[in-house]
């Protein structure tokens, strides 16, 4: 368990490396660790920050929505740049290289953004948990020579949350968020349709009071992630109605609620070692 001592010297480290640009632009998805590292660099650099959110049909609403609260919440300089990684056919193929379509997009326009505004450079929020993960956006970021501060600062997931609660940041305990293409099985191909019944099924479950789930698309099939520790009030006759109601109603013929309960990632365990190596490939 890390320390109180030691999280302020890679705090005091993060803000070394974040302070040696002279200004920069900031990845924003509004999840913790973006979050976190927006609000760092604006302690920081001040007004020579940015913090760039991408807008596309594979983005909720409502991370939209509290992404750009928080920033307000910290006067936080943020914009909504509209990326198009929907127009790609290799992304919408949606095999396991979907996630590098994706980051290659982002950070296409990130870069025409910060040339056009004169920034110095572009960070984003991946950090030392990450580097042992399944995660080819990692691949687009080195090729685009995204700066990874969270990283270099060597801070964990737990140790960001830990950052973010010691500065009373709402979101320390924010339950862990990706894009709505997450949620699509490899090989079924990404369109807005599936997006926004993923997005409602979603904002469905949110309703019925539970914090942390997935809807997970199998084409016929709805297979629901709910955590751990919500599951019993998931196991009950009322709620499994209530589950197969909302979801056939969305155009599913079958509604699964999966035993596991929620893991980020779960669909990758679908992949050949073959893909996993490919995805893990240097750039």
């Amino acid at each position: 368990m890390t320390t109180r001592a030691e999280l302020g010297k890679k705090t005091e480290r993060l803000r070394e490396i974040i302070a040696s640009r002279n200004s920069l632009i900031v990845a924003y998805s509004g999840g913790v660790d973006s979050a976190v590292l927006a609000w760092m660099a604006h302690e920081v650099l001040g007004a020579q920050m940015r913090a760039v959110i991408a807008d596309s049909a594979s983005l909720a609403r409502t991370h939209l929505e509290d992404a750009l609260t928080f920033a307000r919440e910290h006067a936080i300089p943020v914009e909504v740049a509209e990326t198009h990684e929907l127009e790609n056919p290799d992304y919408i193929r949606n095999d396991s290289m979907r996630c590098f379509h994706c980051k290659d997009e982002l950070f296409t326009v990130l870069e025409r953004y910060r040339e056009s505004k004169g920034f110095d450079a572009i960070a984003y929020g991946v950090n030392a948990d990450d580097e042992g993960d399944f995660r080819p956006g990692q691949q687009a970021a080195l090729q685009h020579h995204v700066l990874a501060p969270l990283l270099e600062a060597g801070l964990t997931k737990a140790e960001i949350r830990e950052l973010a609660r010691q500065s009373n940041l709402r979101v320390w305990d924010k339950p862990a968020s990706a894009c709505l293409s997450s949620r699509m099985e490899y090989g079924r191909a990404v369109t807005p349709e599936a997006l926004s019944v993923i997005e409602r099924g979603e904002d469905a479950l949110r309703a019925l009071g539970f914090r942390q789930f997935r809807v997970r698309h199998h084409g016929e099939i709805a297979r629901i992630e709910i955590a751990q520790e919500e599951l019993p009030g998931a196991l009950t006759p009322e709620m499994a109605s209530s589950f197969t109601k909302i979801f056939r109603e969305l155009g599913f013929k079958f509604v699964t609620l999966d035993l596991e309960g929620f893991r980020s990632g779960s669909m990758n365990q679908l992949l050949t070692p073959e893909e996993l190596l490919r995805a893990r490939r240097p750039a």
